[in-house]
């Protein structure tokens, strides 16, 4: 074989041994700019409306973070901090999205998004002015100018396909529809002074009902009952001579010849002295069926007084080994006292005036002190010898794939919180007590990871994985270890939630 024909060969050879070579090279440097790319990360806590998740991010700004979010905000929104201000690891956004109330009044229908949380806001915030009769519906229910508006009825609606997976994505508040009715003078002539009333029934009958005008089957109205009410409406009601006296708890009913209420209280012998009130006035003259009043009024002086809470503090103690607390300050309640003045009328309470408060004994705060110093200790097992760093008295059950409440064709079936399958060794906790990934030991259960989480896994709480074959059913208190290393300082929880309690 010539020198010309081994040329090529020789250098086809020469090529793949360099790019065997390479390979392993050009594989490390690509897992090592991944792992940089996802270390880079900050981790930024985002509350919308209440629910709350933390998301990692590469974006320096909140406004860039929102738009990778797919969260766009109308103009009425909050937004805290700025859309401008740098992110920093661990910084807490929050939105809270105004909510839609459709206003129907003065023969007009407005649209506002709002933050109020009275109906007075509401007419507020569109300028829009309440009689002192009209009248406001809220979502088809009678509502005043103080009535508070109901908790946002969220509906959900299309997630952005870009941020599918968020627990705001696509959810809104179903809007507030208010209604305002305007109320209309009327004048009501019943023989006496006429007068005017404010209504909003449709009906003249239904107005006089509800000014509780009491009509008898001699009596006379013009227009009639059924006729509809108009502004400017004059009321014409021709009567007998009937009246009724309330006083002392009781009613009288009788006819009279006096003119004047007054006159009509001395012949029936009643007697009014000081604060009494008599309604009408006694100088009032007499119409057919008036109703007198006469209300017995006091005054009284009352002392109240109320306890003021303690307040109770934490405070940071190094020297103290963690799940250990010391009582520095016990804590005293507070007395408040309230001198009020109290109006009786008929014996029954109708107004209570504060005239003065004092503080006569100040609350003193109760002082905790809580333990932050880490003591390792080693626990003889079967498995041999364990290094703990916190030992958590928990309440134990067991569970495995098939008896965690979802059917086998469900797309998480056998699937723990962190995506591992189902298994022994793997423990379900509360991550407000035990972090995830955090190994730990079980007497008579072993070795475990937490690893998993569930609904009713509150607290001092732990479900032990098992699989399905060997499942041992738990229902006990026990110790739980958690092995060394203790995570850094910053992601320990140093005093745990004590529910649910041993019992």
């Amino acid at each position: 074989m010539s020198q010309d024909r081994l040329s090529p060969m020789a250098s086809s050879f020469r090529q793949v041994w360099w790019s065997l070579l390479l390979l392993p090279l050009l594989l490390i440097g690509a897992t090592e700019l991944v792992w940089n790319y996802q270390r880079t990360q900050i981790s930024v806590q985002v509350t919308v409306d209440g629910l709350t998740e933390t998301v990692r991010t590469h974006q320096a700004t909140v406004g860039e973070l929102l738009e990778e979010l797919g969260l766009a905000l109308q103009a009425e929104d909050i937004l805290t901090p700025p859309p401008e201000t740098p992110l920093s690891p661990g910084m807490a956004l929050e939105i809270v999205r105004a909510r839609p109330v459709e206003i129907e009044a003065d023969g007009q229908r407005l649209t506002l998004r709002t933050h109020a949380h009275t109906v007075a806001q509401v007419l507020g915030e569109v300028g829009m002015r309440l009689g002192r009769y009209d009248e406001l519906r809220l979502d088809g229910q009678p509502a005043t100018p103080q009535t508070d508006l109901p908790s946002a009825q969220i509906m959900d609606g299309e997630s952005p396909r870009y941020a599918p997976t968020h627990a705001w994505a696509g959810r809104q508040a179903a809007p507030l529809r208010l209604s305002l009715q305007r109320a209309v003078p009327i004048t009501i002539d019943d023989g006496g002074m006429p007068f005017v009333i404010y209504t909003t029934a449709p009906t003249v009958g239904e107005a006089l009902l509800r000014e509780q005008i009491t009509l008898y089957l001699g009596d006379r109205v013009m227009p009639s009952l059924g006729s509809r009410v108009s502004a400017g409406l004059r009321v014409f009601i021709q009567r007998s001579m009937p009246i009724a006296i309330r006083a002392d708890g009781g009613t009288i009913r009788t006819r009279t010849r006096q003119e004047t209420v007054g006159d009509a209280l001395a012949e029936q012998g009643i007697a009014v002295v000081g604060l009494d009130r008599v309604t009408p006035p006694m100088t009032t003259r007499l119409t057919d069926n008036l109703v007198i009043q006469v209300t017995r009024v006091r005054e009284a002086i009352e002392i109240e007084q109320e306890p003021i809470p303690f307040e109770a503090v934490w405070i940071p103690d190094d020297n103290v080994e963690i799940d250990h607390q010391r009582l520095d300050e016990a804590g005293e309640e507070g007395v408040t006292k309230r001198r009020f003045r109290v109006v009786y009328e008929d014996d029954l309470e109708v107004s209570r005036t504060l005239e003065y408060t004092w503080v006569a004994q100040e609350p003193i705060t109760r002082v905790m002190a809580y333990g932050r110093k880490i003591v390792t200790r080693t626990l003889e097992t079967p498995e041999g010898t364990l290094v703990y760093w916190r030992k958590i008295r928990m309440s134990a059950t067991s569970y495995s794939a098939s008896t965690a409440g979802k059917n086998q064709d469900h797309p998480s079936f056998g699937r723990t919180r962190l995506g591992q399958p189902m298994r022994k060794g793997i423990v379900a906790v509360d991550p407000a007590v035990i972090d995830l990934g955090t190994p730990v030991y079980v007497p008579g259960y072993g070795t475990g990871v937490a690893g998993d989480t569930g609904g009713a896994i509150k607290g001092r709480r732990i479900d032990l994985g098992y699989d399905d074959d060997n499942l041992v059913l738990w229902r006990r208190w026990v110790d739980v270890y958690l092995l060394d290393p203790p995570p850094p300082r910053y992601k320990i929880r140093w005093v745990l939630p004590n529910w649910p309690r041993e019992r």
